[in-house]
């Protein structure tokens, strides 16, 4: 399982160098030599939506996306893993639509067999991206899932931005 979250990481990674490289080599031939690629901003949209969609599990995985649970946290601890098993029971069923809607779309592309317009690469290719990132959320949702059940967890692990600031506070304050 190492090695699928670091893949993870070295994929966000590399689309976030990529995109950055891209825009900076176009920017110098742009402003200095007066020149430039015609397919660097589709690139460059292509490197951000495979950061996204493979962004989205690990944001999962991490705990790193925001969710409201001021009033999870008075409920006992029992029921704290119960609303907690009912939320990514929902996540599941949210993302289960995603996938089968961009299953959907990508199939349709295929068929239309559209290419991208600055590069000559079929439309589908690309948006096929979305999918599999809907698929590895769903993977990491049925982690958290598994967690819950069997009680590995005691309830959904989301960002605290408030004892987040609290801590960068208190490192500020110490300075």
């Amino acid at each position: 399982m190492k090695f699928f979250d670091r893949l993870e990481e070295w994929i966000i990674s590399l689309m976030l160098l990529a995109m950055t490289g891209l825009t900076f080599y176009q920017v110098v031939l742009r402003y200095v030599f007066n020149g430039g690629l015609s397919w660097a901003l589709e690139l460059t949209t292509v490197f951000f939506a495979v950061m996204i969609f493979i962004g989205v599990p690990y944001g999962v995985r991490v705990s790193s996306h925001i969710g409201v649970d001021a009033l999870v946290k008075l409920l006992p601890p029992r029921q704290v893993r119960l609303v907690g098993i009912l939320a990514t029971l929902l996540c599941l069923l949210y993302v289960g639509f995603v996938f089968s809607g961009s299953m959907q779309y990508v199939l349709k592309m295929k068929q239309v067999g559209i290419e991208l317009e600055d590069m000559p690469i079929e439309r589908w290719v690309v948006l096929a991206v979305m999918p599999v990132g809907m698929a590895l959320t769903a993977f990491r949702f049925l982690q958290i899932l598994y967690d819950l059940v069997t009680g590995r967890s005691e309830g959904l692990r989301l960002a605290d931005e408030a004892a987040e600031a609290m801590s960068l506070k208190a490192k500020e304050d110490e300075v």
